[in-house]
Protein backbone atom coordinates (compact mmCIF):
# COMPACT_ATOMS: atom_id res chain seq x y z
CA UNK A 1 0.00 0.00 0.00
CA UNK A 2 1.12 3.57 -0.71
CA UNK A 3 0.92 6.20 2.03
CA UNK A 4 1.25 9.94 1.42
CA UNK A 5 1.74 12.06 4.56
CA UNK A 6 0.87 15.76 4.40
CA UNK A 7 1.68 17.87 7.47
CA UNK A 8 1.50 21.56 8.16
CA UNK A 9 -0.05 24.30 10.29
CA UNK A 10 -3.71 25.14 10.68
CA UNK A 11 -5.31 26.81 7.66
CA UNK A 12 -2.62 25.83 5.15
CA UNK A 13 -5.19 24.13 2.94
CA UNK A 14 -4.08 20.59 3.75
CA UNK A 15 -7.57 19.10 3.87
CA UNK A 16 -8.84 20.74 0.67
CA UNK A 17 -5.70 19.92 -1.29
CA UNK A 18 -5.26 16.39 0.06
CA UNK A 19 -8.92 15.57 -0.55
CA UNK A 20 -8.77 16.60 -4.20
CA UNK A 21 -5.44 14.89 -4.89
CA UNK A 22 -6.78 11.70 -3.29
CA UNK A 23 -9.85 11.91 -5.53
CA UNK A 24 -7.72 12.29 -8.65
CA UNK A 25 -5.45 9.38 -7.70
CA UNK A 26 -8.20 7.12 -6.40
CA UNK A 27 -6.68 7.03 -2.91
CA UNK A 28 -8.50 7.09 0.44
CA UNK A 29 -8.36 10.56 2.01
CA UNK A 30 -7.96 10.64 5.80
CA UNK A 31 -8.32 13.97 7.61
CA UNK A 32 -6.77 13.18 10.99
CA UNK A 33 -7.46 16.70 12.21
CA UNK A 34 -11.16 15.86 12.04
CA UNK A 35 -10.58 13.09 14.58
CA UNK A 36 -8.95 15.46 17.07
CA UNK A 37 -11.62 18.06 16.40
CA UNK A 38 -14.29 15.47 17.17
CA UNK A 39 -12.71 14.67 20.51
CA UNK A 40 -12.40 18.39 21.24
CA UNK A 41 -16.07 18.84 20.38
CA UNK A 42 -17.11 16.00 22.69
CA UNK A 43 -15.07 17.45 25.56
CA UNK A 44 -16.73 20.86 25.06
CA UNK A 45 -20.17 19.24 24.93
CA UNK A 46 -19.48 17.61 28.29
CA UNK A 47 -18.50 21.01 29.73
CA UNK A 48 -14.99 19.79 30.49
CA UNK A 49 -11.70 21.66 30.00
CA UNK A 50 -9.81 20.38 26.91
CA UNK A 51 -6.55 21.61 28.48
CA UNK A 52 -6.88 19.29 31.50
CA UNK A 53 -5.60 15.82 30.64
CA UNK A 54 -7.47 14.03 33.42
CA UNK A 55 -10.82 15.49 32.34
CA UNK A 56 -10.21 14.56 28.70
CA UNK A 57 -8.87 11.05 29.39
CA UNK A 58 -11.89 9.99 31.42
CA UNK A 59 -14.14 10.80 28.45
CA UNK A 60 -12.25 8.72 25.86
CA UNK A 61 -14.08 5.42 26.61
CA UNK A 62 -17.34 7.20 25.76
CA UNK A 63 -16.17 8.23 22.28
CA UNK A 64 -16.82 6.26 19.10
CA UNK A 65 -15.45 7.78 15.90
CA UNK A 66 -16.20 6.67 12.35
CA UNK A 67 -14.83 7.99 9.07
CA UNK A 68 -16.74 7.27 5.90
CA UNK A 69 -17.01 8.69 2.41
CA UNK A 70 -20.39 9.79 1.08
CA UNK A 71 -20.49 10.99 -2.54
CA UNK A 72 -16.70 11.16 -2.41
CA UNK A 73 -16.64 13.45 0.63
CA UNK A 74 -15.29 12.37 4.00
CA UNK A 75 -17.90 12.45 6.74
CA UNK A 76 -17.09 12.23 10.44
CA UNK A 77 -19.46 10.56 12.86
CA UNK A 78 -19.17 11.08 16.61
CA UNK A 79 -21.17 8.49 18.51
CA UNK A 80 -23.40 8.02 15.48
CA UNK A 81 -23.94 11.74 14.76
CA UNK A 82 -22.52 13.47 11.69
CA UNK A 83 -20.40 16.34 13.05
CA UNK A 84 -18.51 17.17 9.85
CA UNK A 85 -19.67 20.82 9.87
CA UNK A 86 -19.68 21.50 13.60
CA UNK A 87 -16.06 20.45 14.10
CA UNK A 88 -14.92 23.32 11.84
CA UNK A 89 -16.04 26.04 14.28
CA UNK A 90 -13.20 28.20 15.70
CA UNK A 91 -13.82 27.17 19.32
CA UNK A 92 -13.61 23.52 18.31
CA UNK A 93 -10.32 24.19 16.49
CA UNK A 94 -8.82 25.53 19.71
CA UNK A 95 -10.18 22.58 21.69
CA UNK A 96 -8.65 20.20 19.13
CA UNK A 97 -5.25 21.81 19.58
CA UNK A 98 -5.57 21.41 23.35
CA UNK A 99 -6.66 17.76 23.41
CA UNK A 100 -4.03 16.78 20.82
CA UNK A 101 -1.34 17.62 23.39
CA UNK A 102 -2.47 14.80 25.72
CA UNK A 103 -0.66 11.45 25.21
CA UNK A 104 -3.79 9.33 25.95
CA UNK A 105 -5.66 11.07 23.12
CA UNK A 106 -2.86 10.49 20.64
CA UNK A 107 -2.60 6.84 21.66
CA UNK A 108 -6.38 6.49 21.36
CA UNK A 109 -6.22 7.53 17.69
CA UNK A 110 -2.87 6.03 16.67
CA UNK A 111 -4.10 2.49 16.05
CA UNK A 112 -7.07 3.70 13.98
CA UNK A 113 -4.89 5.86 11.74
CA UNK A 114 -2.27 3.17 11.14
CA UNK A 115 -4.87 0.51 10.42
CA UNK A 116 -6.45 2.68 7.72
CA UNK A 117 -3.04 3.22 6.11
CA UNK A 118 -2.22 -0.49 6.21
CA UNK A 119 -5.43 -1.42 4.43
CA UNK A 120 -5.62 1.29 1.74
CA UNK A 121 -3.61 3.58 -0.52
CA UNK A 122 -4.02 6.75 1.51
CA UNK A 123 -3.35 10.45 1.63
CA UNK A 124 -3.37 11.41 5.30
CA UNK A 125 -3.00 14.96 6.56
CA UNK A 126 -2.39 16.34 10.01
CA UNK A 127 0.38 17.71 12.23
CA UNK A 128 2.57 14.66 12.85
CA UNK A 129 1.78 12.18 10.09
CA UNK A 130 5.25 12.03 8.56
CA UNK A 131 7.06 12.29 11.90
CA UNK A 132 5.00 10.00 14.16
CA UNK A 133 1.93 8.34 12.65
CA UNK A 134 3.41 7.13 9.34
CA UNK A 135 7.18 7.64 9.61
CA UNK A 136 7.72 5.22 6.72
CA UNK A 137 5.29 6.96 4.35
CA UNK A 138 6.33 6.72 0.70
CA UNK A 139 5.81 10.47 0.19
CA UNK A 140 6.01 13.22 2.81
CA UNK A 141 4.98 16.82 2.19
CA UNK A 142 5.04 19.80 4.57
CA UNK A 143 2.39 22.24 3.39
CA UNK A 144 2.43 25.77 4.75
CA UNK A 145 1.65 29.45 4.05
CA UNK A 146 2.12 32.70 5.92
CA UNK A 147 -0.05 33.16 9.01
CA UNK A 148 -1.65 36.22 7.42
CA UNK A 149 -2.58 34.33 4.26
CA UNK A 150 -3.92 31.36 6.21
CA UNK A 151 -5.99 33.65 8.44
CA UNK A 152 -7.43 35.49 5.44
CA UNK A 153 -8.51 32.22 3.81
CA UNK A 154 -10.10 30.99 7.04
CA UNK A 155 -11.83 34.34 7.59
CA UNK A 156 -13.36 34.18 4.12
CA UNK A 157 -14.64 30.65 4.79
CA UNK A 158 -16.23 31.75 8.06
CA UNK A 159 -17.87 34.78 6.42
CA UNK A 160 -19.45 32.53 3.82
CA UNK A 161 -20.94 30.48 6.67
CA UNK A 162 -22.37 33.60 8.31
CA UNK A 163 -19.89 33.85 11.17
CA UNK A 164 -19.16 37.29 12.63
CA UNK A 165 -15.49 36.77 13.47
CA UNK A 166 -13.20 39.61 12.40
CA UNK A 167 -10.01 39.03 10.43
CA UNK A 168 -8.01 40.14 13.47
CA UNK A 169 -9.73 37.53 15.64
CA UNK A 170 -9.07 34.79 13.12
CA UNK A 171 -5.41 35.81 12.77
CA UNK A 172 -5.00 35.73 16.55
CA UNK A 173 -6.55 32.24 16.63
CA UNK A 174 -4.24 31.02 13.85
CA UNK A 175 -1.14 32.40 15.58
CA UNK A 176 -2.17 30.91 18.92
CA UNK A 177 -2.83 27.53 17.34
CA UNK A 178 0.55 27.65 15.58
CA UNK A 179 2.24 28.28 18.93
CA UNK A 180 0.29 25.53 20.69
CA UNK A 181 0.93 22.96 17.95
CA UNK A 182 4.66 23.67 17.66
CA UNK A 183 5.37 23.89 21.41
CA UNK A 184 3.49 20.87 22.78
CA UNK A 185 5.63 18.21 24.39
CA UNK A 186 4.10 15.28 22.51
CA UNK A 187 4.54 15.11 18.71
CA UNK A 188 4.94 18.84 18.07
CA UNK A 189 4.31 20.24 14.61
CA UNK A 190 7.55 20.12 12.64
CA UNK A 191 8.73 19.28 9.15
CA UNK A 192 10.11 15.75 8.77
CA UNK A 193 13.71 15.77 7.47
CA UNK A 194 12.65 13.91 4.32
CA UNK A 195 9.50 15.94 3.66
CA UNK A 196 9.17 18.26 0.66
CA UNK A 197 8.26 21.84 1.64
CA UNK A 198 5.36 23.41 -0.27
CA UNK A 199 4.55 27.06 0.51
CA UNK A 200 1.15 28.05 -0.89
CA UNK A 201 1.24 31.73 0.15
CA UNK A 202 1.50 32.83 -3.48
CA UNK A 203 -0.32 29.85 -5.02
CA UNK A 204 -4.01 29.55 -5.76
CA UNK A 205 -5.84 26.33 -5.00
CA UNK A 206 -5.42 24.71 -8.41
CA UNK A 207 -1.69 25.47 -8.51
CA UNK A 208 -1.30 24.04 -5.00
CA UNK A 209 -3.11 20.86 -5.96
CA UNK A 210 -1.00 20.47 -9.09
CA UNK A 211 2.22 20.96 -7.12
CA UNK A 212 1.33 18.30 -4.54
CA UNK A 213 0.27 15.85 -7.25
CA UNK A 214 3.54 16.51 -9.09
CA UNK A 215 5.60 15.72 -5.97
CA UNK A 216 3.72 12.47 -5.43
CA UNK A 217 4.26 11.43 -9.05
CA UNK A 218 7.98 12.20 -8.87
CA UNK A 219 8.44 10.12 -5.69
CA UNK A 220 6.44 7.17 -7.00
CA UNK A 221 8.44 7.16 -10.24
Amino acid sequence: MIAVAIDGPSGAGKSTIAREVARRLGYLYIDTGALYRSIGLYVLRQNQDPHLAEQVEKLLPEIDLTLCHEDGVQQVYLNGQNVSEEIRLPEVSMAASAVSAHPPVRQFLLALQRRLAAENNVIMDGRDIGTVILPDAKVKIFLTASAQRRAFRRWQELKEKGASDTYEQVLADVEQRDYNDSHREIAPLRQAPDAVLVDTTQLDLEASIDRVQQIIAEHLD
